[in-house]
Parts: C-alpha cells; sequence; structure tokens
C-alpha cells in the first residue's frame, strides 16, 4: 500500500534499506539467488545489517526492476552495467546543469541590480549581494571601479 506520498514503499525514504533478500526478490519477481549473483557482479549493492544481513531499499528494488527489465530485452550483464552507468551519469549532470543554471539567474538579477544603481535607480547602499561560491568550484568575481 503506497504511503501518502505516492511513493509504493510507504513514506520512508527511497534509500531506506529495509527490505531482506526473500522480500526484494517477491518484490521483483527475481529468485534471491539472482539478487545474490547481480550483487556479486557488481550490479546492485544492497545495505547490510550488523550481523551482514542483506536490505534492500525501495531504491534497490526500482534498479532490479530495470535490471531485469534490460536483461529480459536480452542485454548482457556488461551492457546492462554500461546503461546503469550512463543512467547515472545523466542523473548527475542533470541535477548539476540545474545548479548551474539557478546560479547564472542569481549572477543574473545580481547584475541587473548592479546596473541599476550605476544608472541612479538605485541607491549604492543597495548593491547585490551574492551567497558565497559553493564548493563546486563556481565562482564570481566582482571589481569596483
Amino acid at each position: 500500500m503506497a504511503g501518502r506520498s505516492g511513493n509504493p514503499f510507504g513514506d520512508a525514504h527511497p534509500d531506506a534499506a529495509v527490505f531482506v533478500i526473500s522480500v526484494a526478490a517477491e518484490l521483483t519477481g527475481l529468485h534471491p539467488q539472482t539478487l545474490r549473483t547481480w550483487e556479486r557482479l557488481g550490479l546492485i549493492t544492497p545495505g547490510r545489517t550488523g550481523g551482514g544481513g542483506r536490505r534492500y531499499s525501495g531504491r534497490d528494488i526500482e534498479r532490479l526492476r530495470e535490471i531485469a527489465e534490460l536483461s529480459g530485452a536480452g542485454i548482457g550483464i556488461e551492457g546492462v552495467r554500461r546503461i546503469l552507468d550512463l543512467e547515472n551519469r545523466v542523473s548527475a549532470l542533470s541535477a548539476r546543469n540545474e545548479e548551474l543554471v539557478a546560479e547564472l539567474e542569481a549572477t543574473r538579477a545580481a547584475l541587473r541590480q548592479a546596473v541599476a544603481v550605476r544608472r541612479g535607480d538605485l541607491p549604492p547602499n543597495k548593491l547585490p549581494v551574492l551567497r558565497a561560491p559553493d564548493a563546486s568550484g563556481s565562482m564570481v568575481v566582482w571589481r569596483r571601479r
């Protein structure tokens, strides 16, 4: 039963490792040995309990379903691995792109405000305040004339 969030795994965080291997196998329609094999091949990395038992998250279940779908379509293990790696890379690049777009918009707004001060539309005490650069390495340099 889905939680109010619409997540089929309830309101738990998608990375919360909560499912034992038998439940993960049932949720995905796969044999537990298949899950162990895919883990050994590096396609999935479930969490572990203190005693070493596997615990799968909602995100792991989705990944297992995706691996099963790709394998069922005739794609070999190395092809599946490559597809998953590329999907992860696309996700990371999309997130970074969103960060850069937000940073660009903030810089444009600050520039518009600085131009307004320069033209005399705003008093000098209204110069833009930019947030400190994050660890991403992007930097904005301002110089007074």
